[in-house]
Parts: C-alpha cells; structure tokens; sequence
C-alpha cells in the first residue's frame, strides 16, 4: 500500500496575524486621512466682489444721492454761469457788428458840387471786423444748444471740451479784429505826423464815435470770452 507523502506549507500562524494586522492597521490609517482632508476647510480672505454681492440692496432714492459726486452742484453752476456769458457775449459782438454795419458820417462842409462821406466799407479793416464779430456773432449762437448740455449734464466733459476749442478760435478772432481796429481808430482821432496822415475825426464825429464803441463793444466780447474759457477749464479740472 502507498502513501503519498503531501507536505504543507510550514509558515507559522503568527507570521500571519502580523500581515493581517498591519493590512487593517494601514488601510484604518488611510481611512483617517482621506476623512481628515475632507472635513478640513482653507479659510480665504472674501474678495471684494463676493462682498458687493453679499452687500444688502439699498434704497434707490439714497443709492442715488451716495453714488452722486459731490461737485456735481458747483459743476451746474458753472455751466449756467457759461450759459449766461455767453448770452451776454452774443449781445456785445451782435452789437458791434451792427454799430459797424451802420457807420457813416457826411463831412459838415459839403457844397453842392463836392460831398464828403465816411463809411465802414471805405477802410477794409473795418469790413473784416465786421465779418469777424458776424461769424462769431453765428458761432455763439449755436454753442448755446452745447452749453444747455452742459446744464443738463454738468459731469459730461465732451461738450465742455468741444466748447473750449472753439471758444479759443473765436477768442482769438474777436481780439485780432478788435486789435486791428483799434490802430486805425487811433490814427483817425489822432493821426501820424511822421508820415503825414492827419486826423479827420473832427470833420467825421459820427463816424469815429461809431467805430470807437464797436471797437469797445468787440473788446468787451474777448473780455468775456477769456472768462467763460477760464470757467470751462476750472470745471474740466476739479474731480
């Protein structure tokens, strides 16, 4: 009779319990890191778009006047101070075109045969001044639409600026009529005796007092140009 001799593994029963409880001791320890991980949270700083988001809802009326800037007031003021201006301005150039435009004197010796007559168009600085104080004249009147703009939306820098520029042109315009009638003015009330040129505002009163208070009346108007260019710029500068 054979016996088959089987032989069995000889590994000893403590060798595996240590396996088996260093298996359950590693997979416990993982369990309680993953749990750990999870249940920890990082606390950031809110950012400020999560705060407006959070922030309560204002009343609409009080949302208004906090987001209002505060010299939005003296802004307005400024500009119907502009819109005043140049209301005036219009009366002072209007004015001197028109006093130009109607110059004229007839000399107090006139015979029947011989007439002595001044007008504007007899000198061409006169006709350019006339032309110059028209189109400015023209120019203030449709700037007054830009200036009630202004009024309307006192923190709109467009308009403000559009305004300056051309303010600045017709300042200029104003001034170099003014400045070239103002030579000829003075030659006709006082004449050149270096080179010979006599003055006839005697013999013409009428119409050298004319030219004289158009001249004013364009001076005036650059005066007042300088201003409004000062109050638009003053209102562009303050935040």
């Amino acid at each position: 009779m054979v016996q088959a001799n089987i032989s069995m593994p000889t590994t000893p029963i403590s060798t595996h319990l240590f396996h088996c409880s260093f298996y359950f001791l590693k997979t416990k320890s993982l369990m309680e890191t993953n749990k750990t991980m999870r249940e920890t949270t990082i606390n950031l700083p809110e950012t400020k778009a999560e705060a407006k988001e959070k922030a309560p809802l204002l009343n609409s009326s009080k949302a208004i006047a906090i987001l209002e800037p505060p010299n939005r007031g003296t802004k307005k003021g400024i500009a119907i101070g502009d819109f005043v201006l140049r209301l005036c301005t219009i009366g002072a150039t209007l004015g001197a075109t028109v006093t130009m435009g109607n110059a004229g004197a007839v000399a107090p010796f006139t015979t029947r045969f011989l007439r002595f007559e001044a007008q504007f168009n007899d000198i061409p600085t006169f006709v350019f001044f006339m032309v110059a104080n028209g189109i400015v004249t023209g120019y203030l009147f449709l700037s007054l639409p830009f200036s009630t703009i202004c009024i309307v939306r006192p923190l709109a820098k467009a308009p403000r600026i559009l305004l300056i520029i051309f303010d600045t042109a017709m300042t200029g315009l104003t001034l170099a009529s003014a400045s070239a009638v103002a030579s000829i003015v003075y030659l006709a009330h006082n004449g050149n005796p270096n080179t010979n040129w006599l003055p006839f505002c005697q013999q013409f009163g009428d119409f050298c007092s004319s030219t004289s208070g158009a001249m004013v009346g364009s001076l005036l108007a650059g005066t007042l140009f300088m201003t409004i260019i000062i109050l638009s710029a003053f209102a562009l500068k303050r935040n």
